[in-house]
């Protein structure tokens, strides 16, 4: 099953993410999620991962696994990157050993220091804020996104995280009015307590494509790092998974699909890859849909300003 973007260019909708994925977890996670039917990998400079990822592409398409064309694969282009875009893409494709990338998202709608392409750290100043460059605009940035398509190192362009409170709308909007090449895919942080309903309709009423990632609200990984509550542990999600027997993961990503988003969830776990994936044979009844829109808590589990100094959602 898949999403149709305003390309034409067709998106899983159900895809893997693998942020937090190290060493040779990453060669079995991407070996056995084809292997299940994954053909979506949504990754990113800033993961630190790209390398390994493109040693396991390589050794899939190597034993004929699978074919480069039948994978949808993303990656994005870092905050320290913002005027050094081809640079970083190419630099991305090096090490996923790939001529094109399916989708390259700008990762935050902010620019920092440069601090060397395809180096992710993330400079502070003296005060321990994070140090942004205010020389290089989101519309350079992305006109340099464009470049990117007409090139053939991307054949979708979107952005990530466009998402500072009230302000994501607007950031949205603006980008649609000075883009030669129109956003496919916002991929936003959304879940059933972080529902964001006016933005997903939005985007997709101007033909951008919703991604959801966190879209099991964080579970383990937020929770570790910020401290979040995870959505899986909700009494009414529960419920729902004991009324159509399946885990509360599948309801959630279920839900997702329902509303047509794409997910990508993040597991390490074949078994829980497995469930993820298995979302398509069943559907939530619109009672049940509409009980989950009572979930909303506009509630954001992912907070980077932990590491920042600064919040950049306020």
């Amino acid at each position: 099953m898949a999403i149709t973007l305003n390309n034409g260019f067709k998106m899983p909708i159900i895809g893997l993410g693998v942020w937090r994925m190290e060493g040779k977890e990453i060669r079995d996670l991407i070996i056995n999620s084809i292997k299940l039917g994954y053909r979506h990998f949504d990754c990113a400079a800033d993961y630190k991962n790209e390398t390994e990822v493109g040693e396991a592409l390589a050794e899939a398409f190597k034993t004929g696994l699978v074919k480069r064309e039948d994978l949808f694969i993303t990656t994005k282009l870092w905050n320290s990157d913002h005027g050094h875009v081809v640079d970083a893409c190419k630099d991305s494709l090096k090490k996923l050993q790939l001529d094109y990338l399916d989708l390259y998202l700008v990762h935050f709608p902010v620019a920092t220091k440069h601090t060397g392409v395809g180096a992710t750290g993330s400079a502070l100043d003296d005060d321990g804020v994070l140090d942004i460059d205010t020389t290089i605009s989101l519309e350079t940035t992305w006109h340099a996104m464009e470049d990117l398509v007409s090139l053939g190192l991307a054949r979708s362009i979107g952005i990530r995280k466009f998402i500072c409170s009230n302000y994501d709308i607007f950031l949205t909007r603006d980008c649609l009015a000075y883009s030669k090449v129109k956003p496919a895919v916002n991929q936003i942080e959304t879940h059933p307590y972080f529902q964001r309903d006016s933005l997903v309709k939005f985007c997709q009423k101007h033909g951008i494509c919703v991604t959801a990632h966190t879209p099991l609200g964080g579970a383990v990984a937020n929770t570790e790092w910020f401290g979040t509550v995870s959505v899986l542990d909700d009494p009414v999600l529960k419920g729902l998974a004991e009324k159509y027997k399946k885990t509360v993961a599948q309801i959630v990503l279920r839900w997702g699909i329902q509303r047509n988003t794409v997910v990508i969830p993040k597991s390490s776990k074949v078994e829980r890859l497995k469930e993820n994936f298995e979302v398509l044979d069943f559907e939530l009844s619109k009672e049940d849909m509409d009980l989950l829109k009572e979930l909303d808590r506009n509630y954001r589990t992912n907070q980077p300003a932990k590491f920042w100094g600064i919040n950049l959602y306020a």
